[in-house]
C-alpha cells in the first residue's frame, strides 16, 4: 500500500496557449495536512480540480487514494469531499435539510443518515441551528455548515478550496482546530490558502506562482533553509533607507512592518548586522536584530520578487 494518498507527476493543464499548471510533480502523505499557498491565479485551484478528476491533465499522471485519475474518477468521488471557495449549499433549505439532502446523495440510509446528522451538528457547534434557514447564518456558521457537508460521508481525503476566504480571524482559528480533529481521525487534507499564518498551521507546504511549485515542504524546513539571513532595523527615514539597501544585490527584499525594516540578506553574508553597518553608516547607531524567518520571507525569497 502506497503511503501517499495523492501522487502525481510531470503534471501540465493547457487552456489553448495558456498554462495553468507548468509540470509539478506532488506526493501528498496520508493523514496529513497539505496546504498549497499562492497568489490568486496561480493555479492552485486548477491543480484542485485536476486531482479530483473534474478536468483532466494536458499531460502526466495522477494518483488519488490508488485510482488512476481522471479515468477512475467516478469511484474517486466516493471517497473526497470538496469544499469551495464560494458558500455552495442551498439558501432556502435548514441547516438539517442540506446535511439530509448530502447524505441521500451520497445513498446513506435513513437511520444512518440521521445519526450521522447528529453527529455532524454536534461536532460543528450546529446542534441549536437545525431547524435554522441558512440564508440567515453568518459566515462563520455557513463555513462550519460547508465543512460539516463536504464530511457527512466520511471521505478519506478532503479537498478545501481557499475555504476561509470570507470569515474573521477567531473562526479561523477554529476552523482550523477542526481540520486538525480530522487529520487526527486518519482524514487526509489538501488546502488551498493566501493567508500566510494558515499555511504556516499546515504538515507540509507547496508554494505555487505561475502554474509551478517553487518549494515544497515542511514549513519549519522551508524557513530554515531558505538562503537568507532576516534582519530588523529601527532606523530613521525608513522609506528612503529602503530605496537605499534595495540598490545592493546583497539584498534579497526589504519591508516595512510599523517602525522597523524588515531585510532579508543573502547567505553569502555571513554577519549581516556588521555588513549593514559597514556598508550604511548612517545605521551606526540604529538598533538592529537578526529575526527568526517566517514563511512570509520564503514566499518573497520562492517567488519572482525575490528572484530577480
Amino acid at each position: 500500500m502506497t503511503q501517499y494518498a495523492i501522487e502525481a507527476h510531470n503534471v501540465v493543464k493547457k487552456f489553448g496557449d495558456f498554462t495553468a499548471i507548468d509540470n509539478i510533480t506532488l506526493n501528498v502523505p496520508k493523514g496529513s495536512i497539505y496546504g498549497f499557498l499562492g497568489p490568486n491565479g496561480c493555479g492552485k485551484s486548477t491543480t484542485i480540480r485536476v486531482l479530483t478528476g473534474l478536468l483532466s491533465p494536458t499531460e502526466g499522471d495522477v494518483s488519488v487514494l490508488g485510482l488512476d485519475i481522471p479515468r477512475q474518477s467516478e469511484k474517486l468521488r466516493l471517497k473526497i469531499g470538496y469544499m469551495t471557495q464560494k458558500f455552495s449549499l442551498y439558501d432556502d433549505l435548514t441547516v438539517e435539510e442540506n446535511l439530509e439532502f448530502i447524505g441521500q446523495i451520497f445513498g446513506m440510509g435513513k437511520k444512518d443518515l440521521a445519526q450521522r446528522i447528529d453527529d455532524q451538528l454536534c461536532t460543528y457547534g450546529l446542534d441549536q441551528r437545525r431547524k435554522q434557514r441558512v440564508s440567515g447564518m453568518s459566515g462563520g456558521q455557513k463555513q462550519r455548515l460547508s465543512l460539516a457537508a463536504a464530511t457527512m460521508h466520511k471521505p478519506e481525503l478532503l479537498f478545501l478550496d481557499e475555504p476561509t476566504s470570507a470569515v474573521d480571524p477567531e473562526n479561523r482559528r477554529e476552523f482550523w482546530e477542526q481540520l486538525f480533529d480530522l487529520s487526527d481521525q486518519g482524514t487526509t487534507i489538501l488546502v488551498t490558502t493566501h493567508y500566510m499564518d494558515e499555511a504556516e498551521r499546515c504538515h507540509r507546504l507547496a508554494i505555487m506562482e505561475s502554474g509551478m511549485i517553487r518549494a515544497d515542504g515542511e514549513p519549519e524546513t522551508l524557513m530554515s533553509k531558505m538562503g537568507v539571513q532576516v534582519v530588523e532595523i529601527k532606523a530613521e527615514r525608513l522609506r528612503e533607507l529602503k530605496e537605499l539597501l534595495l540598490e545592493k544585490h546583497e539584498v534579497r527584499s526589504a519591508a516595512q512592518l510599523g517602525i522597523r525594516l524588515r531585510v532579508l540578506i543573502r547567505h553569502q553574508i555571513t554577519d549581516p548586522i556588521a555588513w549593514l553597518r559597514d556598508t550604511f553608516p548612517q545605521l551606526t547607531d540604529s538598533e538592529m536584530n537578526v529575526a527568526r524567518p517566517s514563511l512570509e520571507d520564503v514566499f518573497v525569497t520562492v517567488t519572482g520578487e525575490g528572484r530577480q
